[in-house]
């Protein structure tokens, strides 16, 4: 699956919601279906907050697709200013943000909930934060 929307706040909530109904497929628990919704919900704030300055004329891309054996990749990119130090990005409490208005827990709270998180950013071209996590497909067996 494939989705393109503005970079406007309450697309947050799609995004969310998005993902969510794309991996239902897979009968998720409730738990793993709550991780990916706050991973999701984390990059794509990423990607508007920072990567546009919440410019509502820009665009955020979601991809999801389906691995063998339950493994659900998700990729939240943007083509906005990118992240000059992604290492430094990725350190809690780190934020480009207000810090009275931003925590600078993002990636943090992605790794939390996902199993393997990886960005790749270019300064002037944009960010793509690719999340997998692997399902526990027996739940259901």
């Amino acid at each position: 699956m494939k989705l393109q929307f503005s970079a406007r706040a309450e697309n947050e909530a799609f995004a969310r919601s998005a993902a969510a109904a794309f991996v239902a497929c897979l009968d998720p628990t409730i738990e793993e279906l709550t991780e990916i919704k706050t991973g999701v919900s984390e990059a794509v704030s990423n990607s508007i907050i920072h990567g546009y300055g919440e410019n509502p004329n820009e665009m955020v891309t979601l991809e999801c697709r389906i691995r063998a054996g339950g493994k659900v990749v998700i990729t939240v990119r943007d083509e906005g200013v990118g992240i000059e130090d992604v290492e430094k990005a990725r350190e809690p409490m780190f934020t480009t943000g207000k810090t009275e208005e931003r925590s600078g827990m993002g990636f943090t709270v992605m790794e939390s909930f996902m199993d393997k998180v990886e960005v790749v950013s270019r300064t002037g071209e944009g960010t793509a934060v690719t999340m997998t996590k692997q399902l526990d497909i027996s739940y259901g067996l």
